[in-house]
């Protein structure tokens, strides 16, 4: 191999590096992390079953038939039936649709409250920072769950309630990382720069801030996803989430507690999909952080 070759690849691998996007880069780094990809499959399974459930589902979730009470799994019932022979397989199915919305729901709540919030108190400072913070240390102080239960029982038992309940537990967090990346942020040269040339301070927290701190805010927003399945999921369990009969994966849990020892496969079923769905989430949120984080190479 000539110099001139040698000389000829490396400008071009330097090159292809040059012109490589940070989403594209982010997604190159994500899919070498085996457990990320996992995860991003069994939540890509999940989505899936909850758009088609009507066409995956074998049965109608809320069709009983006293004929089939608690029936052990069987070719005709994959998991099963419940207490009133409801089949327990669709109902997980449709399960789905209530764990997953609720969780990007209330965690949309939580980005919309929290990150505007966090920019203020960061960017702006002084006795509004003051307020602000003080607001998110006393909601900070409350243990996650308690807080969102009492405001579920505050609201109303409903899956509406519930997704309100989590997504305003779960703002402190959001304030608290936002607020945090801009004042890291704000003391950078580029933001000195921008206000340099007189750019007004919405558009510098708008346009020069906001897309700088948006990585961690993913990663945040990722494993919060988690956290919400799991609230919404226990709100179901204590009759304050999805109301029965329709199906969630709290409530199915609720319902079979009194029938460990004779139909365990009723309790099975949905909590083994509440573990899944969790554990993918955490897994996808570690692959993003370590994707995203700018001194990875």
């Amino acid at each position: 191999m000539t110099m001139a070759s040698i000389t000829a690849n490396g400008m071009a691998s330097v090159d292809a590096l040059q012109v490589e996007s940070p989403a594209r880069r982010a997604w190159r780094r994500l899919r070498r992390r085996k457990g990320a990809m996992v995860g991003l499959a069994i939540i890509t399974v999940f989505i899936v079953l909850a758009l088609l459930a009507p066409w995956i589902a074998p049965y109608d979730p809320l069709q009983q038939s006293w004929s089939l009470v608690r029936k052990a799994p069987s070719a005709a019932h994959w998991f099963g039936t419940d207490e009133v022979g409801r089949d327990l397989m669709s109902r997980v199915i449709y399960g789905a649709r209530a764990s997953l919305s609720a969780g990007i729901i209330s965690v949309g709540i939580a980005l919309c409250i929290g990150v505007p919030l966090g920019i203020v108190a960061g960017y702006v400072g002084g006795w509004i920072d003051a307020l602000i913070s003080r607001i998110t240390d006393a909601m900070l102080a409350t243990p996650f769950l308690i807080l969102a239960i009492a405001l579920a029982a505050f609201l109303g038992p409903s899956l509406g309630n519930a997704m309100i309940a989590i997504g305003i537990t779960a703002t402190p967090i959001f304030i608290r990382l936002t607020r945090g990346q801009v004042m890291a942020v704000r003391v950078e040269d580029y933001i000195e720069a921008a206000r340099a040339v007189g750019n007004p301070r919405w558009r510098i927290a708008l346009f020069h801030i906001l897309p700088n701190i948006l990585p961690p805010l993913l990663v945040q927003a990722t494993l919060a996803l988690a956290a919400a399945i799991i609230a919404e999921a226990a709100l179901s369990f204590l009759g304050l989430g999805q109301q029965p009969p329709a199906p969630s994966w709290g409530s199915m849990l609720n319902s079979a507690q009194r029938f460990l020892t004779n139909a365990p496969w009723m309790a099975i079923w949905p909590g083994v999909a509440i573990f899944l769905a969790v554990l993918s989430f955490n897994l996808l949120g570690d692959g993003l952080r370590d994707a995203l984080d700018p001194k990875e190479r």
